[in-house]
């Protein structure tokens, strides 16, 4: 059995698709392409799909990850071809790697997010983002099934900055650009968790919901503060093909032995 790994986004209409109606796009997308799917035992079969750590419904993404088993080897990158072919524009299928390692879910410790806040002026951004950083807790509430749950926000984010979209330009509508780092823990802290703490603690609210976009999720490195990529152990190895031999070249799968 084969395992595949592939990374997929959500983009514009398409991230307010819910996990469930992008499950079903994708095992469509598996039919059309004619993937050798494993299946499950029992009574109702079904794909073999482990879908790791998916973005809230309504939010956009670059970085989501989900684990195929197959029957039949396959060539990573032209699965990725046929499958992004397969699915509705919006839902792209980008990166494709054998998994060689365990533990996907185990590597995504950490993700970035873009909050985009139009209608407010990176001055009071930047107000708000130092007075959440320079909180020791902050305290949000949130709705879950049991009622309402008040959990703290700020000891999750490692990172946030205010950004100016367009430096270089004056008399257009205020806008302000969020970039946010913050370790998955639990309770999830979520981008708009911390949109209730800016508001908590320095009464910042955009006239606008804020559009949020992942842009990236994985391993979270504490010397460089960044989020690394979580397919990079599998490239990484990946066998290295020799280019003194023409005919081994020839018959490796796309993308083998790159980094």
């Amino acid at each position: 059995m084969q395992r595949i790994r592939l990374r997929y986004t959500k983009r514009g209409r398409l991230r307010f698709t819910s996990h469930r109606d992008f499950q079903r796009a994708f095992e469509r997308a598996l039919r059309r392409s004619e993937v050798p799917m494993a299946y499950s035992a029992g009574f109702t079969p079904h794909p073999k799909v482990s879908y790791a750590n998916a973005a809230p419904t309504g939010t956009g993404s670059e970085a989501e990850f989900l684990e195929i088993a197959l029957t039949e080897a396959r060539d990573p990158g032209t699965l990725c071809k046929l499958l992004d072919a397969s699915m509705p524009d919006g839902l792209d299928v980008i990166d494709a790697v054998e998994a060689r390692t365990s533990g996907l879910a185990d590597r995504l410790t950490a993700s970035v997010w873009e909050m985009r806040l139009d209608g407010v002026a990176v001055q009071d951004a930047e107000k708000a983002v130092a007075a959440f950083l320079g909180a020791e807790t902050v305290e949000v509430q949130r709705r879950a099934k049991n009622g309402i749950r008040t959990f703290d926000a700020r000891a999750a984010v490692v990172g946030l900055e205010a950004l100016d979209p367009q430096p270089d330009r004056s008399g257009d509508r205020p806008c302000a650009i969020l970039r946010l780092v913050v370790r998955h823990v639990t309770p999830a802290v979520r981008p708009d968790d911390v949109l209730s703490g800016l508001r908590a603690v320095a009464d910042l609210t955009p006239p606008v919901p804020a559009a949020v976009t992942r842009l990236a999720q994985g391993l979270f490195d504490e010397e460089s503060g960044t989020v690394t990529d979580p397919l990079a152990p599998d490239r990484e190895a990946a066998p290295a093909v020799s280019t003194a031999d023409p005919a081994a070249a020839a018959a490796a799968p796309e993308g083998a032995g790159s980094a």
